[in-house]
C-alpha cells in the first residue's frame, strides 16, 4: 500500500552530539599549569618545614656519649612540641604541655656559645633547686645516691678491673668523677650522658638554659652501622672511590643496619 508514510524501519539510536568546545577561560595555558604545580610543591614544602621546626624532627647520633641507650647511627625523632615549640622565624614559643622532668633525653642547642651552633642530646638527671654532686663517679642528687645503672655506665677500668677515678680537678677528667656539689639555678637544667666516662656534659659546661631545650627524643626509626665491615675509604685524589664506597654499602645493606633497634621507643 501506498502513502505518504515512510516505510523506513524505526531507529533507537540517539543522534551523536559534538562536546561543546571548551570555553577559552578555562583552558590553562604551559605557564598557569606550571605555576599551579609549583603552588603545590611550595605548600608542601612550607609544611613540611613548619613540622620540623615546631612538631618532630630527625636527629642523627654522632658520638657515643649516650651510649648504650643510643649508638653512633641511631636516627632518632624528637617531639618539639611536647616543651612548647618555637614559632618559625620568631622567638616566641607555643604553650608547653609539661616541662622537662628527670629521665628526660632531650634535645639541645650547645650551650658554649664557642662550639657553635650544634644540637646536643643528653639525659636530664636534675630540676632546678636540686643539688647535684658526683663522688668518686657515683652521682648524687640531694644528698641521695640516684641509681640508674639501668641506661647509665662506666668504662673506664684499671688493669686489675677496677673504676678508673680521677681524684684531682685541674681538667676536664677531675669533674667528671669529682663534681659539686652544685645547686641547679632556676630555669635550668643538669644534663649527662649516659655513657658517663665519655661524655661532655654539665658536669663540664654547666646547666642547660631552659630556653635552649628544643624537644624530647621517644623514638629510634632508623639504625646504620658505619663500622660494620667498613667502606672503602674516599678520597679526592681517586675519583672511583666514591662509587667503590656506595657499592660496598650497597652489597652490605642488609648487614650494616641494625635491624633490632628501628622503632625502639626510648626511655
Amino acid at each position: 500500500m501506498s502513502g505518504n508514510r515512510s516505510d523506513a524501519p524505526a531507529t533507537n539510536r540517539l543522534p551523536r552530539l559534538t562536546p561543546p568546545p571548551e570555553p577559552q577561560s578555562l583552558r590553562r595555558s604551559p605557564g598557569r599549569a606550571f605555576w599551579d604545580s609549583s603552588k603545590q610543591v611550595i605548600l608542601a614544602i612550607v609544611v613540611a618545614l613548619v613540622l620540623k621546626v615546631s612538631v618532630v624532627e630527625a636527629y642523627r647520633i654522632p658520638s657515643e656519649s649516650m651510649a648504650d641507650t643510643l649508638l653512633v647511627g641511631d636516627y632518632l625523632l624528637a617531639n618539639k612540641y611536647i616543651y612548647g615549640s618555637r614559632i618559625p622565624l620568631t622567638n616566641l614559643r607555643l604553650p608547653a604541655l609539661r616541662e622537662p622532668v628527670v629521665g628526660d633525653i632531650v634535645i639541645f642547642q650547645n650551650p658554649n656559645a664557642g662550639l657553635g651552633d650544634t644540637k646536643i642530646i643528653k639525659r636530664i638527671v636534675a630540676v632546678p633547686g636540686d643539688t647535684v654532686q658526683v663522688i668518686d663517679k657515683r652521682l648524687y642528687v640531694n644528698g641521695e645516691l640516684r641509681i640508674d645503672s639501668a641506661f647509665a655506665k662506666n668504662i673506664d677500668t684499671l688493669a686489675d678491673g677496677t673504676q678508673h677515678i680521677y681524684t684531682f680537678d685541674l681538667d676536664d677528667s677531675g669533674r667528671r668523677d669529682n663534681y659539686g656539689p652544685f645547686v641547679v639555678p632556676e630555669a635550668k637544667y643538669f644534663v649527662l650522658g649516659d655513657n658517663r666516662d665519655r661524655s661532655s656534659d654539665s658536669r663540664i659546661w654547666g646547666a642547660v638554659p631552659r630556653h635552649l631545650i628544643l624537644g624530647k627524643a621517644f623514638m629510634i626509626h632508623w639504625s646504620w652501622d658505619d663500622n660494620a665491615l667498613p667502606a672503602p675509604e674516599v678520597s679526592l685524589e681517586d675519583p672511583l672511590s666514591v662509587p667503590r664506597s656506595f657499592a660496598h654499602s650497597l652489597v652490605h645493606f642488609v648487614d650494616k643496619v641494625r635491624w633490632e633497634r628501628i622503632f625502639t621507643s626510648l626511655k
